[in-house]
Parts: C-alpha cells; sequence; structure tokens
C-alpha cells in the first residue's frame, strides 16, 4: 500500500502531471558530458527548469553538481504546484571521480565482495555530486565476444553473474536507502540484451523461452533480491517482440511471478524505437503499446508526454494505470526520503570534500591488481627484478592515458589517472633501468616506430610489450566481427618477438581476445582490461611480484574470432569432438573445438593441487544436502591466492544439459606448504533448470561433480540425486 501522502497526491494530480512523473530528460541544468547523446542536448536550462516547474519532469540524467541540483529541486519543490521534488539520475558505471576497473574486469576478480566496495566508493562519489540514482549495474549474460556490450557486464557464467549483480546492487544502495550515501541501482538491460544476433549491436534475439529463463533472467532476479527497485528495458526485440513493449516479461513475469514493485524505466528513446522495429504504426502507437506492456518511465524520446493524456481521455489507456505507474514513481522518491528532504545529496560542502581520496585511490589499486589475469607464465619470466633487469616497455599503451578508463565513463577525474610507464617508474629501484618505446599507434604505424622498439627489445633483458584495443573498441554500439588486435599492433609484436628478448604481453581489452601468432606465443601474457584510475599501479603490482594475480577468466579467450559464441557451458551434442572420430562430429575443419584459455583460467606465481572431490554422500535425498570437500595445497614457494570452483553436469535430463555448469567458486588465500580443506554445499535447487513444458526443477539421476581450478580441469565424481518419496520424480520446485 502506497503512503497516505502518495494517495493524497495522487488524488490532486491532473492527466498532465501524472504524465509529468513518467518523463525522464537530459539534465541540461548541469550538463556534464554533452558529447553524450547529443541530439538530446538542444535544450537550455531554463526550458528545462521551466518543464519542472509545469511538473513535466519526473527525473533529469547525466548532470553533475550539488549547487545547480539545489536549483532544480528548488524549482520543483518550491515553483511546481504539487512541490514533487526531481529524481537526478546518470550512467554512473564503474566509478565516479576515481575509476574502477570495467565490470568485466572487476568479474575477473571473483570476489564479489570487491565489486561491493568499489560500488559502495562509487556511490559516495555520485551522490556527493548530486546523483540519487545510477542505471547500473549491468547484468547482461554475454556469450558472443563480438558484442561490445559485454565489457559492462560480468562474462558468460550465470552463477558469476548473479553474484556480482547482486554486490553491485548492495554496494550502490548501501544499508539505507534514505542516507545521503545511497545511489539507486538499476539492473539492466532487460532482458537478453546480451544474446543479440552474431553479437551485433540492438540485434534480434531468437532465444528459447528455457534458455531466456535459466541463462538470461536469473541475474535480474539476484539484483532484485537485493534490493534493486528499478530496472532497465533493452533495446532488442525477443522472439519478435521488443523488450520495451514485451507484456511477457515487463508485467506477467517481472509483475506477476516475481512481484517486483519497482519501477520499469525505458532505454534511451527504446519506447521511440519501437516503430523503426516496425511494431508500432507511429509515436501514439508506440507509447500506447510501451506503457501498458508494463514501461513506467520514458527516457528523453518525449512520446509519454506527447500522447498519453490523449489516450487516457480516449479509453485507450486505463486511468488506473496510469494512477499505478505514477504510485510506482512516487514510492521510488519517497524510498530514497526525497519528500522527507528534497535536497538530499545536494550538499556543496559535501561535494568539494576530498577527503576520500587517499582511500579511494588505495581501493582502486587494489581492484585494478586483483581484477588482472594471467594467462601464461613460460619460463617464470615473471615476476620482473626491480633492479638488475634491463626493461623496454613497447607499445601504444605504454604512455596512454586517454585509454585508461574504458567505456561508460563520463566522470573520471583524468588528471589523477597513472599511466603503465608511470606506475614501472615508481616501482623501480633505478628508473635508467627502463626505456620506452610506443612501437606504434593504437591502429596505424609510426615513422621508425618499429625500428626504435625493435632497438629498445634489442638492449634489453625483457621486454613488456603493452597492447590491446583502443577503449572505443568495447561498449555500446561497438560490434566486431574479428576480435583481433588492430594489425599495426600485430605487425610491432612480430617485429619484437622476433629479437629474442623475453617476451611479456600486457593485454589492454574490454573482451575476449583471439590471439595470434607472437602474441599468443610471448612468453607471459596478461589480461589487463582497462583497470581506472590506478591502472599504473596495479599493473607494477603484479608484473614485480608485490601482488601474486588471483583472477580468473569470466569469458573463454578463443582460438579464432570464428568460434563465437563460444562459452564453456554449452549443450552437450549426439555428435561430440571424441579422438576416434575424424570427420563427422562437432568440429571446424580448421581449429580444435575448444578455446585457447577456457572459462576459470589464470595463473599466479605459485602453484596448486587439488586432491579428488570427497561428497558426503554418493545419494542425495530430495530434501537433502549434500556436502563437497577437497583439500588445495600450495605447492609452489610463494604465497598466493586460488579460486576453487565448483561444477557439475547432468548426465540424462528431459532437456539437453550443459558439458558443466559451475555452482560454488571460493577465493582462498594459502602459504607456500599450506593446504586447506574447501567445502561446497549443494541441494536440488542448484540441480534445477526449466524443462520443456515450462517447469523449473530438478531432476532425479545420476550427476557428475568436478572441483578444480577451471572449466576443463579437474577429475569428476559421481553422485545420484533421488526422486520425491517413492514415485521416484521430482517435483516443481
Amino acid at each position: 500500500m502506497a503512503s497516505s501522502r502518495i494517495e493524497s497526491l495522487l488524488a490532486r494530480m491532473t492527466v498532465e502531471e501524472k504524465v509529468g512523473q513518467l518523463g525522464v530528460f537530459a539534465d541540461m541544468v548541469r550538463p556534464f558530458a554533452p558529447e553524450v547523446n547529443p541530439e538530446a542536448n538542444v535544450s537550455n536550462a531554463e526550458q528545462v527548469l521551466q518543464q519542472v516547474r509545469e511538473g513535466r519532469v519526473g527525473s533529469l540524467f547525466n548532470g553533475v553538481g550539488a549547487e545547480l541540483g539545489r536549483q532544480i529541486q528548488r524549482v520543483a519543490v518550491e515553483e511546481s504546484r504539487l512541490g514533487i521534488p526531481v529524481i537526478l539520475a546518470a550512467d554512473v558505471i564503474h566509478g565516479m571521480r576515481t575509476v574502477f576497473p570495467i565490470p568485466l574486469g572487476e568479474a575477473a576478480s571473483f570476489e564479489p565482495e570487491l565489486a561491493e566496495r568499489t560500488a559502495r566508493a562509487t556511490a559516495v562519489e555520485a551522490t556527493a555530486a548530486g546523483i540519487h540514482w545510477t542505471y547500473a549495474p549491468a547484468v547482461d549474460i554475454a556469450r558472443d565476444q563480438r558484442w561490445g556490450r559485454g565489457a559492462e557486464g560480468a562474462g558468460e557464467d550465470v552463477v558469476l553473474g548473479c553474484a556480482f549483480a547482486a554486490a553491485r546492487v548492495r554496494g550502490f544502495q548501501g544499508g539505507d536507502l534514505r542516507a545521503a550515501d545511497a545511489l539507486l541501482a538499476t539492473p539492466k538491460h532487460f532482458a537478453a540484451y546480451g544474446a543479440v544476433a552474431a553479437g551485433m549491436e540492438y540485434n534480434t534475439v531468437d532465444i528459447a523461452p528455457q534458455t531466456l529463463r535459466d541463462v538470461h533472467l536469473p541475474p535480474f532476479q539476484a539484483a532484485f533480491a537485493a534490493g534493486a527497485l528499478s530496472v532497465m528495458t533493452s533495446f532488442n526485440d525477443i522472439n519478435g517482440v521488443p523488450a520495451s513493449a514485451n507484456r511477457e516479461l515487463l508485467t506477467e513475469i517481472l509483475r506477476g511471478e516475481w512481484n517486483f514493485p519497482g519501477v520499469v524505466i525505458s532505454d534511451y528513446t527504446a519506447d521511440m524505437e519501437l516503430i523503426a522495429h516496425g511494431y508500432a504504426s507511429d509515436a501514439r502507437d508506440a507509447t500506447r503499446k510501451a506503457f501498458l506492456a508494463g514501461m513506467d518511465m520514458s527516457m528523453q524520446s518525449g512520446f509519454f508526454a506527447d500522447h498519453l493524456p490523449a489516450l487516457v481521455e480516449d479509453g485507450e489507456v486505463p486511468v488506473e494505470a496510469l494512477d499505478a505507474a505514477v504510485r510506482r514513481v512516487l514510492e521510488l522518491k519517497e524510498a530514497i526520503g526525497l519528500f522527507d528532504d528534497p535536497y538530499r545529496s545536494l550538499d556543496p560542502a559535501r561535494e568539494a570534500d576530498a577527503s576520500y581520496l587517499p582511500a579511494h585511490d588505495a581501493l582502486a589499486r587494489d581492484a585494478a591488481r586483483r581484477s588482472i589475469v594471467l594467462l601464461k607464465n613460460e619460463g617464470a619470466v615473471l615476476p620482473l627484478r626491480k633492479a638488475g633487469q634491463r626493461i623496454a616497455l613497447v607499445g601504444p599503451f605504454a604512455r596512454d592515458r586517454e585509454n585508461i578508463e574504458g567505456c561508460w565513463t563520463l566522470f573520471g577525474d583524468k588528471s589523477r589517472y597513472v599511466t603503465l610507464e608511470a606506475g614501472l617508474r615508481a616501482a623501480l629501484a633505478d628508473e635508467a633501468l627502463l626505456a620506452v618505446e610506443p612501437g606504434c599507434g593504437l591502429e596505424e604505424p609510426l615513422d621508425g616506430g618499429i625500428d626504435a622498439a625493435v632497438a629498445a627489445a634489442r638492449a634489453a633483458d625483457v621486454v613488456v610489450l603493452a597492447l590491446g584495443e583502443p577503449q572505443r573498441y568495447s561498449g555500446e554500439a561497438q560490434s566486431r566481427t574479428e576480435i583481433v588486435l588492430p594489425a599495426a599492433q600485430q605487425a610491432l609484436a612480430e617485429a619484437v618477438a622476433a629479437t629474442d628478448t623475453p617476451l611479456v604481453v600486457l593485454l589492454r581489452n574490454g573482451r575476449a581476445l583471439a590471439l595470434h601468432g607472437a602474441v599468443r606465443d610471448a612468453q607471459a601474457i596478461a589480461v589487463t582490461w582497462f583497470l581506472g584510475t590506478q591502472t599504473g599501479h596495479g599493473v607494477a603490482d603484479v608484473l614485480f611480484g608485490d601482488y601474486s594475480p588471483s583472477a580468473r577468466l569470466p569469458v573463454s579467450f578463443p582460438l579464432a574470432s570464428g568460434q563465437q559464441p563460444l562459452f564453456y557451458n554449452h549443450p552437450r551434442t549426439g555428435r561430440p569432438e571424441l579422438p576416434e572420430m575424424k570427420e563427422f562430429k562437432a568440429r571446424w575443419r580448421e581449429i580444435p573445438d575448444a578455446p585457447l584459455y577456457p572459462f576459470g583460467h589464470g595463473l599466479g606465481y605459485t602453484t596448486f593441487e587439488y586432491g579428488v572431490p570427497s561428497p558426503s554422500t554418493g545419494r542425495l535425498g530430495w530434501d537433502e544436502t549434500l556436502t563437497v570437500t577437497t583439500t588445495v595445497t600450495n605447492t609452489g614457494a610463494v604465497a598466493g591466492e586460488e579460486v576453487v570452483q565448483l561444477y557439475v553436469h547432468d548426465r540424462v535430463a528431459s532437456r539437453v544439459r550443459p558439458v558443466r555448469e559451475l555452482k560454488a567458486f571460493r577465493k582462498i588465500a594459502l602459504q607456500p606448504g599450506e593446504s586447506a580443506q574447501v567445502a561446497f554445499t549443494l541441494d536440488r535447487h542448484a540441480l534445477a533448470f526449466t524443462n520443456p513444458r515450462g517447469e523449473y526443477g530438478a531432476e532425479p539421476g545420476l550427476f557428475d561433480l568436478w572441483v578444480c581450478a577451471d572449466a576443463l580441469a579437474g577429475e569428476a565424481v559421481q553422485f545420484e540425486l533421488l526422486g520425491s518419496g517413492d514415485s521416484g520424480l521430482g517435483i516443481r520446485d
């Protein structure tokens, strides 16, 4: 039940004022990034304030500043007829002034609590700058690395994705939504945006209902369970019905099955795009279909403002439906305390306070190093020595400051960004031992660049080759057909490798890449993603062994781009790739049916040995719990952290099951020679899936189980899930 305050407001509102609460528009009173969505930035500040004064704005987005935010709110509260405050939103994705690793990189840490801490720090900075609401986290499962927005999510796995979705919501929102530093979270994009055909941005999604429910919806449920009160629709259609006008998705599932009480907001002009989809004939038709499907707030198109009043007057939209949407928006504002304190999070003194900087820099550095995945380290070329070793830092990212933050970073404080060169120089005992050469540009050769890089490599004891994607290659509207390095960078790598100086490749990327030639064959390879503010120091910590890398791949690295979509938990086939079958099997002609590096892979500066998993019972009762214990030992010479991963496989089921599915993971720290027993628990709910009839539940039968270091490792043991009662049959959960 809504509060008496909200019901009283509803009773006094005109239809136009109600519709006004459902409008989300660009904040041109305090514009910060006018180059983002430039077509929206045509209104001047006074026009926007007049809209607020007339009660025609529910929310403004992508503006920054406490003082001007107070001006907006003063107009809303003191000069509009009903005094309803405006909620101020922004795309604050992986950091505000302090930029943390891109979400995909942070997911590589396999530490949801790390994401919770960085999201909390982000919330502190964003709310200090006059923002109440962020359009994050992105919780899309991305199984095709050609799709650029995989950089914003947590990778290809559902369990990992759910853990990070919940952690980021908790971090953004904190323990009290009414607190000045609480930032409303918005899981997005609802739904199946990561399943666009061919990895092409905004493309169609043709998907089995069971896959939708088992793969793409669970991270949203996890985010809602963690307290998220808003959700953003996705641009794509699902089986021919655009998500932003999909009643099954927005009403039947979201509100009917899940009882979601919060607000559904469109992505940018998503309701307008129903016309381009061919799903709506014109703006009025698009408005009616989107609103009746369950969209509460329209972003930037102005369609609701232009057409909802007439639709209500003509009886095509029931006034009760309008009231329900407005009630949800007002409840959202009430939930964060705006009615009691309209100037919440609009304190200029707090905005000017930079006392958090040292703590947030330290967190950014720790997050950076915990996100770095060491793929390869032949001959223990890493860690490097801080003294007595000549190092050539080569590549277009060596001194680069413009490709540190990664996609969707609007508000980062670039003056604090630490380059690779600066990070290495700060760590070295003698800076004279470091030579730096760009070798080439991000996409183009430099005159004499390769010759200078080769000379530096020949004079060095080791080459650190900083290569990767420009940051504009990943993120929204950045789909790629070939997920490889730019040709100029590959040519540089081949020339430097020909010197035979030991080669360490640092990859800066927003997706899994197909590595070739000298890059693939380098003695050491580390994936450094886009690490944010403390990039240089975080990388140096790993390179010189001050931190033993502990991150693992949240996405499978392919042998070739043509393998996409490639993901570890693919269903079994009737013609698996078996050695005894030469031709008529699931395979490619040119390469094995395998990744270059699998999901979950990663190395440190020590080694770990796994014992055989020991289930507490071989027969799991329907209402019982299975405990799986494994001994993990640090068999190396230095301390390190290991991500212990539990996978299962359902041998026979009513629907073809994945070859493996991650069910749990845990990061442990061990000293040299130290062993630890790692225990996981399983019950039938962890084994459930959606069957061909659309029913969700587990099925009795035999299961394989692994406790291991990645999705291809380990020795399987078996257990049996028993049925319910004497029937031997499972029941719906």
